[in-house]
């Protein structure tokens, strides 16, 4: 059983990977605008891409026909139709891949009684999930098409992105738990526990914060460090209304708000982190690398992010952001989850 657990535990592993992929595949879309040059939901003819010149121009009128053509790349050939398609056309054959690779092992280790019984409805509901994935990033992607839309709606994008931190978060625990089923007793560690619970949901919270920056590009206005051109808080942070408004539709309060919590979560990060690995506390290495990897991770984080902001999002560095994000991610999880044996009591 010992040897099953550990195989369907490196079967998940290998799926939270494909996910880190498919979230770097979809933030280099975005960036780029190629989201909208697939202007079709086919699940299954979507698996392969035009085979020929006339298909290649066919797809390419009906991209002209799209708000987005006309306000960014008009003019700019069947090439750069090509260019911005094929990354598109990758992110979803990625999407396809990844469903594959957890639906097939799903059913060979289900038939060969390689998965606990409890664990399997857990599973069966995530691939349910990831189909349903499928279709909100297509929901996503309709919301380009409206009039007057150049980029697709930023409440779609980031239920997108939050879907897929679900998905990755739940599959990663999972995975986790079957390769270490047992937890590994660390005494006097209760506190340090619950401040890697505060960096879990800071850096989720963060991560969703930072999709309504992406997708109302708010990461191009205010592009100084540390102040937001001479101010701590922007003028203009709460001039809509009501003022629960500003937090989603305001640019200026929008960037200003992912700034805090990035800045919250990677102070939180560091205290765990040198508490963490503390001589005092003695924990053992396991524990102890996890912190480790949470502070040293938190801190290129926040370079990157600030690095981002102030040169005004160039793609490369801005998707390796938003995949860093995600790791930072792993890593408070990998962190709480070496703790689940935490005690109250000390040896020292």
């Amino acid at each position: 059983m010992a040897r099953s657990r550990r195989a369907v535990s490196v079967w998940l592993f290998i799926i939270c990977f494909m996910l880190l992929g498919m979230i770097a595949l979809g933030g280099a879309t975005r960036l780029t605008g190629s989201g909208l040059s697939i202007m079709e939901w086919a699940p299954i003819s979507g698996i392969l891409p035009p085979l020929s010149h006339a298909q290649w121009e066919h797809l390419f009128d009906i991209y002209k026909t799209i708000p987005q053509y006309k306000l960014q790349h008009e003019g700019f050939g069947l090439s750069g139709f090509q260019q911005i398609f094929w990354l598109e056309w990758i992110h979803r054959f990625w999407g396809r891949l990844t469903g594959i690779a957890f639906l097939l092992p799903l059913i060979y280790f289900a038939v060969t009684g390689q998965i606990r019984s409890r664990l399997l409805p857990g599973l069966i509901v995530i691939f349910f999930l990831g189909a349903m994935q499928g279709f909100v990033g297509w929901f996503m992607v309709a919301s380009g098409f409206f009039p007057d839309s150049e980029h697709v709606a930023t409440i779609r994008l980031v239920a997108h992105l939050t879907l897929a931190l679900v998905l990755y978060a739940a599959i990663l625990w999972v995975a986790l738990t079957e390769w270490a089923p047992v937890p590994v007793a660390v005494p006097g560690a209760v506190g340090l526990r619950t401040l890697i619970r505060v960096v879990v949901t800071l850096t989720a919270v963060t991560i969703i914060a930072g999709g309504f920056t992406a997708g109302s590009r708010a990461g191009y206005v205010f592009n100084t460090f540390p102040l937001m051109d001479g101010h701590v808080v922007p003028p203009g942070y709460a001039h809509l209304t009501p003022f629960w408004l500003n937090w989603f539709q305001n640019l200026a309060a929008i960037q200003f708000d992912h700034r805090l919590l990035a800045t919250c979560t990677a102070i939180t990060a560091l205290i765990a982190a040198v508490w963490g690995t503390s001589r005092r506390l003695l924990l053992p290495h396991g524990p102890r690398d996890a912190m480790l990897a949470l502070g040293a991770t938190v801190v290129v984080q926040y370079v990157l992010g600030v690095s981002t902001l102030v040169l005004r999002v160039p793609v490369d560095l801005a998707t390796l952001h938003q995949v860093v994000a995600v790791l930072l991610l792993s890593a408070g999880m990998i962190a709480l989850h070496s703790l689940r044996g935490a005690r109250r009591y000390s040896l020292t």
